[in-house]
């Protein structure tokens, strides 16, 4: 086992590398503060929308979604960029998977929206 801090000292020590890795996200990916600025825009139209609330559950979490993949995105580009500044076939492939699951999930988003909205509009 790892020797090292327990209980309540783990979690805030955790939760500050927590806020730090969104403040680094924030300063350095253009991407996450799109990304952030949607939720947060959408999260009010969500609740300007006549939906019940699983609907309006579903509709924030899955732009919430979106937002938690692009963080794994940038922690996977942080860490190829890292390795090396040449190219190489696996860091590309890495790269390229994380951009495919943003992709897949600002898709899931885009589905459950507009398969809410239009079951309200029928």
């Amino acid at each position: 086992m790892k020797p090292g801090k327990t209980g309540i000292a783990r979690i805030v020590d955790a939760t500050g590398y927590s806020i730090k890795g969104l403040g680094a996200a924030w300063k350095h990916e253009a991407a996450f503060r799109q990304e952030v600025l949607l939720l947060a825009i959408l999260s009010i139209v969500a609740y300007c929308l006549p939906v019940g609330v699983v609907e309006r559950v579903l509709m924030i979490g899955s732009v919430a979604i979106v937002v938690i993949v692009e963080l794994l995105n940038s922690a996977i580009e942080a860490v190829v960029d890292r390795v090396g500044s040449e190219w190489h076939e696996l860091s590309g492939r890495a790269k390229d998977i994380g951009s495919a699951a943003v992709l897949v999930a600002l898709l899931l988003a885009l589905f459950t929206w507009v398969s809410i909205i239009v079951e309200q509009l029928v």
